[in-house]
């Protein structure tokens, strides 16, 4: 392809020297990280930066450029939508495979930290991301499915791409795409799915970035799921829930193990083999046997949440919560975490444990924790527990399963002290309503159904007799559209008078339910796509 730089992997046996012991500990250095050049820096020979190419001036927003860039994106969503929806899944790597294959590979160009799990992986996925740029290496994001805007999903450097580099990307693979759709088509298969087309595109933009190091969060499961073209070098597995029973199985066993997938066995032909790593999250017991299983299979480290690694201490802060980790390489006291919950602490702890692994840290051999508090600090996390506005307090998270709503309702009661809270929820078709809901109703004075902007939207009947099962009728209220949603519920907390000194401390609003739900009250509260 024109203008990119992918290379066919090196053939170790080819062009190299054995390298000594001395070799390998002058690489390694010290600490056991690589040293002589600033990661992600310029090369050798090139300090000035002058065979580098100036980046494309990104438009100002509502310029010219801009409005045609926004214009073009909108065409290529529509081009997009007529593609099987990523809530579609068909158990075979063979289209996303074909397709790499005629691109060079583009996912083999960088090494990878793959994440999957049921709940947290977004959350974890930006904590590594964040964690590894504070570590001076430049970063590729991939996350789903996206709140606000679909170039959320391809993130370099921690900032989503432009909506012109989203279209070129897309426009470049397009005649690859087609020539695979028609392979498909003709032995009766079908066309590469919505998720799969993304997919290739965020590895295409590493590559060409390039970067140093991507993080890839998978879309549904782990072992048929587009992103499982990847050489993980460390593989990562969040809390395991009931979710996407249709697809995954409708245990938690079953569903392990279509997560324990993305754990994978070390390559062979690498210059200096490693172990693959496994970094496990909090599991039930059922979980927790399959992915060791699975690890022992391929024969992965396993690093696990409350063993190898945890978190030891954890206290309320302004604005998040100040912890102390306990890593592979030792204590990391004194942590700000700009988000709520114990679960965000325990996600910290899982990035930070696969951030080590990646670099090789262990005993006696920490990273620099003054850069691990850094990258902490600088995490951002849309649409989790997240405060849109504070008088009266309006909050977001796009919880929408039993596991997540426990986890809400937990940091709910933990981090806030609300004497009168009203959730305005939404859901798609498809969801444990019932179990959402039931973890909500300890903690939720009042709840306001409506209907998510989404073609999977729940039935807004069904989800107003589910919550009425669970609330009684008295506390359900039933509005058409989120806008008017919210506005009902802030009637119910009481908005001020602006020209009063009224008190609203002690209530407040919580927009929860999906992905899209959540993104939708971003947007309607003016915040910005991350």
């Amino acid at each position: 392809m024109a203008g990119h730089r992918w290379l066919e992997p090196h053939d170790p046996n080819e062009g190299w020297d054995t390298p000594t012991e001395e070799d390998v500990a002058e690489m390694l250095g010290e600490e056991g990280l690589v040293s002589g050049v600033s990661l992600g820096g310029p090369l050798p020979g090139d300090e000035d930066g002058d065979d580098h190419q100036e980046p494309r001036p990104i438009p100002e927003v509502g310029s010219p450029e801009w409005q045609a860039d926004i214009a073009e994106l909108t065409v290529v969503e529509e081009e997009l939508a007529t593609r099987w929806p990523e809530s579609r899944l068909e158990p075979s790597l063979d289209r996303i495979a074909e397709l790499t294959a005629v691109l060079g590979d583009p996912q083999h160009a960088y090494p990878v930290v793959h994440v999957a799990g049921t709940n947290g992986k977004t959350s974890v996925t930006r904590m590594i991301d964040a964690l590894l740029r504070a570590l001076h290496q430049r970063t590729g994001r991939n996350t789903s499915p996206h709140l606000q805007t679909v170039t959320e999903r391809i993130a370099v450097d921690g900032e989503p791409v432009t909506a012109r580099l989203f279209v070129d990307t897309y426009r470049e693979l397009q005649p690859y795409l087609e020539l695979v759709d028609q392979r498909s088509e003709s032995g009766g298969g079908p066309r590469m799915s919505y998720f799969e087309v993304l997919t290739a595109m965020a590895f295409a933009a590493f590559a060409d970035a390039p970067v140093d190091v991507a993080v890839v969060e998978t879309g549904m499961g782990g072992t048929w799921d587009a992103t499982n073209v990847v050489r993980p070098a460390v593989a990562v597995v969040t809390p395991v829930g009931l979710d996407h029973t249709d697809y995954l199985g409708d245990d938690l066993a079953t569903i392990a193990g279509e997560k324990a997938g993305i754990i994978q066995p070390g390559l062979e032909d690498e210059l200096l083999p490693r172990d693959p790593v496994a970094v496990i999250g909090r599991q039930e017991p059922e979980a927790m046997e399959v992915l060791l299983r699975r690890a022992v299979e391929v024969g992965a480290v396993v690093a696990r949440l409350g063993s190898e690694f945890d978190v030891v201490e954890r206290r309320l802060a302004v604005g998040g919560q100040q912890l102390t980790l306990r890593g592979l390489g030792g204590e990391y006291p004194e942590v700000f975490l700009p988000l709520f919950g114990e679960h965000q602490a325990e996600n910290a702890a899982t990035a930070l444990a696969a951030v080590e692994a990646f670099f090789g840290a262990g005993p006696e051999r920490s990273l620099d924790p003054e850069l691990i508090r850094a990258g902490f600090a600088a995490v951002d996390n849309p649409g989790r527990l997240e405060r849109l506005s504070s008088s009266p307090t309006v909050l977001v998270d796009a919880a929408h399963n039993g596991h997540g709503g426990r986890a809400l309702a937990e940091a709910v009661t933990s981090e806030f002290d609300f004497r009168r809270l009203v959730a305005v929820v939404a859901m798609l078709d498809g969801k444990d309503a019932d179990a959402f809901l039931a973890a909500l109703e300890p903690v939720v004075d009042e709840v306001v159904v409506t209907r998510a902007a989404s073609s999977r939207a729940m039935d807004l009947d069904e989800l107003a007799r589910i919550a009425e099962d669970r609330f009684t009728a008295q506390r359900v209220h039933v509005v058409d559209t989120l806008p008017d949603a919210v506005s009902a519920a802030l009637d119910l907390v009481g908005v001020p008078d602006p020209t009063a000194d009224d008190d609203v401390s002690g209530v407040g609003v919580i927009v929860t339910g999906s992905v899209v739900t959540a993104g939708a009250a971003r947007s309607l509260f003016g915040k910005d796509a991350q």
